[in-house]
């Protein structure tokens, strides 16, 4: 690997995305929690509820204020290392960049409210309201930046002549075939994941503290609203699966380590590949790739082989598929076999090995999340405008991205250790229990 310009770009690049897919996902997915919460607490007339979604709205706005510096990186370095890009495409995805930002006001000015208006209403349903702007705001956010992504993927809404884009249609451009299955994956699976993250969170409170009524309703809401979520997601993987299907087979063929066209196309998990191309080790599901593809056994697959050497995406992104499926079905097993013990009161639902299972599945679920950007990513290769410009022809040319490489990685560390020290020292020796019984002594009253 030779680390010129090009592939220092993309290193940076990569770093920038990974660290900030942790915010951009918490940012997405836990103000639909905050809402629930508060919800049930004000339905149920329940302390310990709107004590969780208080301190969720404030652990949240720690990991606003870091995405919002990652945020802007991104921004930064697509005109930085992406000049070429940017001077193609930048006019015709302008109105969801624009968007993105405008939706992210939108929710900062709401939440800002949200959480200064706390007992400032005599009607606490009026405080509740406030959580349906930031939970549009967030998820407007996700929708407009993959926009762009799915753009990226799905090129329309401009005509190339002479290397200028003129008859730009941005409406055309942001909904592209691709936005709503990528659309639909990334906030199912933000919502997943924030789920995941707090019950975590709150299963390991559980075996620390053997368990306190304020930790086991935040694990019962975030498990169901995870079973929830979780299907949603497996729903969505299959309609992006259809989706490569028709629009990107050489992404979905290198994946799945098809090489020949095919129907009754097997489905293969696992196994390894030598340099030869052949398969080993693997499981293979008959007929199941070919069905995830259009919903029937006897639908062409399109193989690898179809496709000029130049033009495949590299052959490892199978295994970020692996793990990013993996996972998934684990948090469905996890949270139904949690559900399913809840529902059934002969059983015991706090058990150490279920709640050890869902302390695992918290950081397992951000794995997925930075699997499926890898596999999304790296499964465009080698373009960075499918059928446009590839990544080499769009990055910049200039001898010290390696210089920026090191300052941004320098600025991503230090965020992670703010972030981690404010949060730790926001929640550490202040109990829930505590703030419960000194904000409702006496319970909740009309």
């Amino acid at each position: 690997m030779e680390l010129d310009s090009v592939m220092l770009s993309r290193i940076l690049t990569a770093s920038t995305l990974m660290f900030h897919a942790i915010f951009a996902t918490i940012g997405v997915g836990i103000p639909i929690f905050i809402m629930i919460a508060e919800f049930l607490g004000i339905k149920r007339k329940d302390a310990d509820l709107l004590v969780l979604a208080r301190r969720w709205a404030r652990g949240y706005t720690i990991t606003v204020a870091v995405g919002v510096v990652t945020g802007t990186a991104i921004g930064l370095q697509l005109s930085l290392l992406w000049p070429s890009f940017m001077q193609l495409a930048g006019q015709v995805i302008a109105l969801p960049l624009f968007m993105e930002t405008f939706a992210f006001f939108f929710e900062a000015i709401f939440l800002g409210i949200y959480l200064y208006t706390w007992d400032r209403f005599k009607n606490r349903w009026y405080h509740w309201l406030l959580t349906i702007p930031v939970v549009i705001g967030s998820t407007l956010s996700a929708f407009f930046i993959t926009s762009v992504n799915a753009f990226m993927n799905f090129p329309q809404g401009f005509d190339l002549v002479d290397g200028e884009t003129v008859n730009i249609e941005p409406l055309a451009a942001m909904f592209n075939p691709a936005t709503w299955p990528k659309v639909f994956h990334v906030v199912m699976s933000s919502y997943m994941t924030a789920a995941f993250i707090l019950a975590a969170i709150a299963a390991f409170a559980i075996l620390r503290k053997n368990g306190s009524d304020y930790h086991k309703k935040a694990l019962r809401i975030t498990m169901i609203a995870g079973l929830v979520f979780a299907s949603g997601t497996a729903l969505a993987g299959d309609l992006s699966a259809k989706y490569l299907a028709e629009y990107q087979p050489e992404k979905l063929a290198a994946a799945e380590w098809h090489f020949e066209t095919e129907t009754n196309a097997d489905l293969i998990l696992f196994g390894t590949i030598d340099e030869e191309g052949v398969v080993s080790n693997e499981l293979r599901i008959p007929g199941m790739l070919s069905f995830l593809s259009g919903n029937s056994f006897d639908t062409e697959v399109i193989g690898l082989n179809e496709f000029p050497e130049e033009e495949q995406p590299p052959l490892w992104i199978h295994y970020a598929f692996d793990i990013m499926v993996g996972i998934g079905m684990f948090s469905l097993l996890i949270s139904g076999a949690f559900i399913f013990l809840m529902l059934f009161k002969r059983f015991n639902e706090w058990n150490k090995p279920l709640l050890w299972s869902i302390v695992a599945s918290g950081p397992l679920a951000m794995v997925a999340i930075e699997c499926g950007w890898v596999l999304a990513e790296v499964g465009r290769q080698p373009w960075i405008m499918r059928g446009f410009m590839t990544v080499e022809e769009g990055a910049t040319t200039s001898g010290d991205v390696g210089i920026a490489l090191v300052m941004f990685i320098l600025l991503y560390i230090v965020l992670a250790v703010f972030c981690v020290t404010v949060l730790t020292k926001m929640f550490k020796n202040r109990p829930p229990e505590a703030e419960v019984e000194k904000r409702y002594p006496n319970g909740i009253k009309e």
